[in-house]
């Protein structure tokens, strides 16, 4: 299945001191924080890429199927 994505690169500003929220950074931290509560995504067992996308994809969707419930 191929999906086609839109990526955007944000560059940061060396000239500011204080810490600046990046656009979109919390949205795909969390994200990433919520699929590394699966046990299976927490250590890199997979050696096959299309076996690593499935546990993604299984965990994805107990993590949506809580939320909904």
């Amino acid at each position: 299945m191929l999906a086609r994505l839109a990526l955007t690169v944000v560059k940061r500003t060396d000239d500011t001191t204080d810490s600046v929220v990046l656009p979109k950074r919390r949205l795909v931290e969390r994200t990433f924080a919520w699929l590394m509560r699966s046990r299976r995504l927490a250590r890199d067992h997979e050696g096959r890429a299309d076996t690593s996308e499935a546990m993604i994809r299984w965990s994805m969707s107990v993590v949506m199927s809580r939320r909904l419930t």
